[in-house]
């Protein structure tokens, strides 16, 4: 473990303290329209030892990736990257056929939107039903049921016993946004506080609350004033959850005075700094300092939220009731709509007007994620995750310890919110970004759609539709295993 004596093969650590030390992979999109050795029969039966990507089938209208590589290279701005050069023609569940007619296993889920997979049948007919009715008025000129309910039902699921009130957005960015002006409302403070390794989105107020410069941050400052950092654990540096909560109260000493801030915002589990859950005793403690200094606690559970980690919230996993809750990505099944779900008194602490947006809580989109919702529930796909979490924590100390030994250092998460970290060896622990990125892209010649997160590029992590068969998911285990057997020959 990280900031332990050196591991063994079999004491490969699991603990979900350690903090991240991998990043999404920061360059642009790759060049390559056909990566070598994509071509061929189709993906091979999970029994199978040597899968690969299924083979070509009739070319749809779509074009080729090449062609369209192009046409995206003169018509999007660069700063828009994609992680992998092909381009998506149709998707079912975990699957998904690019315009050359290629299959591909989606282990990516639209970065963790599709917890009930591609175009789940209820999410699609709830969405078209209600575009035969009406598809937009704006809710601030004429109210639907829709939105009515969406909010009730997110009232319904969020944790703790009090009024709840929801408002509806349209991402992730805007519902963080919203939370800040809420809390500022509510307290009549200014000071957010977030934590090294935090994501929060791309906007200007999102971006001076997230702890990654590049690609995000760079070349663009100045942020809003009165955004503090504070330090997450990190076992690999040495931080534990005392030093950490010692450093958030050096930090009310030094830059920002607790009677001055107005909340707290945490990820319950770091999305693009590493998938690593706070650990319990940190977020209780998060929460005795705000109810001692009357400042709010937001959970942004954007990425973590509607059962990916085995609770509707992970927060839930730490007994902690927040004071608000940002949430998006997986509540409407791939349709576009966020929120902030909160106390009622807090919600209520701007006047009419103060929230809102034209397209937030679109119909259709609330449609759509009541339907989803229902179908998390429905096919019981908490439970789901949390088998699907012991199933890839079991592959993956196969895998490391078969294919990998000494490179896997860490395996953690909480549920199907899942990452593994590569290290170049276990004396030194160095993040191996160069593996990792290896390892993306021959799985992705073979296959299978992943993504790397951390500080430090070096992590994958796992956001598979929860819908996966079993066949589905044991087939892109075995192309994950492939993809490192073949990065791992590449550098030896």
């Amino acid at each position: 473990m990280a900031g332990s004596t050196t591991p063994t093969r079999s004491t490969r650590s699991t603990r979900s303290e350690t903090q991240a030390t991998g990043v999404t992979d920061d360059a642009a999109i790759a060049t390559s329209p056909r990566p070598a050795g994509a071509a061929g029969a189709h993906t091979p039966a999970p029994e199978t030892v040597t899968p690969s990507v299924a083979g070509d089938a009739a070319r749809p209208a779509g074009g080729s990736n090449a062609a369209l590589l192009q046409r995206r290279e003169a018509a999007v701005p660069r700063g828009v990257a994609s992680a992998h050069p092909i381009f998506a023609e149709r998707a079912e569940n975990a699957e998904v056929w690019d315009v050359e007619g290629r299959r591909f296993i989606d282990f990516a889920g639209g970065i963790a939107v599709l917890n009930t997979g591609h175009r789940h049948p209820k999410v699609v007919e709830a969405a078209k039903a209600q575009e035969d009715r009406f598809t937009h008025t704006s809710f601030q000129v004429l109210p639907y049921e829709p939105y009515i309910a969406l909010a009730e039902k997110l009232n319904s699921l969020a944790p703790g016993e009090g009024a709840k009130k929801s408002l509806l957005v349209t991402t992730g960015a805007e519902a963080v946004e919203n939370a800040v002006k809420i809390a500022r409302a509510a307290t009549g403070r200014p000071g957010v506080i977030a934590f090294t390794g935090g994501y929060h989105g791309r906007t200007m107020m999102t971006l001076g609350m997230t702890g990654k410069v590049s690609p995000y941050k760079k070349d663009i400052g100045p942020f809003p004033t009165d955004i503090y950092r504070a330090p997450f654990p990190d076992a690999r540096a040495g931080i534990t959850v005392e030093d950490a909560i010692k450093g958030l109260e050096t930090l009310f000493l030094t830059d920002a005075d607790p009677a001055r801030v107005a909340a707290i915002i945490i990820e319950p589990v770091l999305g693009e700094g590493g998938y690593t859950p706070v650990p319990v005793e940190m977020m209780q403690a998060l929460r005795r300092i705000c109810d001692e200094h009357g400042i709010l606690l937001i959970a942004d559970e954007i990425q973590a939220g509607f059962g990916r980690t085995g609770t509707w919230f992970a927060i839930e996993h730490s007994g902690v009731v927040p004071d608000l809750i940002t949430v998006a990505k997986s509540m409407a099944g791939g349709y576009p709509v966020a929120g902030v779900i909160g106390r009622a008194d807090v919600m209520d602490a701007m006047g009419p007007g103060g929230l809102g947006g034209t397209y937030g809580g679109n119909p259709v989109a609330c449609a759509a994620a009541l339907a989803a919702i229902e179908a998390i529930e429905s096919e019981g796909l908490l439970a789901r995750s949390t088998a699907l979490g012991e199933t890839f924590r079991r592959r993956f100390a196969e895998i490391g310890a078969r294919t990998a030994p000494w490179r896997m250092w860490d395996i953690r998460g909480l549920g199907a919110m899942l990452a593994v970290e590569f290290v170049t060896d276990f004396d030194t622990a160095a993040p191996d970004a160069a593996l990792t990125k290896a390892v993306v892209q021959h799985a992705r010649e073979r296959g299978l759609i992943l993504l790397p997160c951390g500080m430090h590029g070096n992590a994958v992590r796992i956001m598979v539709p929860l819908t996966a068969s079993d066949a589905v998911i044991e087939e892109g285990l075995q192309i994950f295993e492939a993809a490192l057997a073949e990065a791992m020959a590449a550098t030896a």
